[in-house]
């Protein structure tokens, strides 16, 4: 079977840094992983993917501020959180899809595999 998890949350002050990793396990070759988030009383957003060719995308919230990198050839992926701010916080899920290729790498529904998710807070 298929898994996922997510290791790496926490509490942090605004202006600081946190490391989340995702670990796939499973007879499963994805081709694209990726992180997701949601906050309380809003949807949940893609932000930042990465594909076995190295291909990134981000989105406009995080651009700049978070860096996903990878080893796609064990399916292992970190996300590097700089510069966190109170509207960071979120559950953060890691994702991955078997899809060769994807036009929208952060569409949730292009995943079909999940974990669990793993609580980032960022205080003032």
């Amino acid at each position: 079977q298929v898994q996922l998890r997510e290791s790496g949350g926490g509490s942090v002050q605004a202006g600081g840094s946190l490391r989340l990793s995702c670990r796939v396990s499973g007879y499963v070759h994805p081709w694209y992983i990726a992180w997701f988030r949601q906050a309380p009383g809003k949807e949940r957003e893609g932000i930042a993917s990465i594909n076995v060719n190295g291909l990134t995308a981000y989105a406009d919230s995080v651009r700049g501020r978070f860096t996903i990198s990878g080893d796609m050839a064990i399916y292992a992926l970190d996300l590097q959180m700089n510069d966190l701010n109170p509207e960071d916080t979120a559950i953060y899920f890691c994702a991955a899809a078997k899809a060769w290729d994807l036009g929208q790498p952060l569409y949730e529904f292009a995943y079909a595999y999940w974990g669990q998710g793993t609580q980032v807070t960022v205080s003032s």
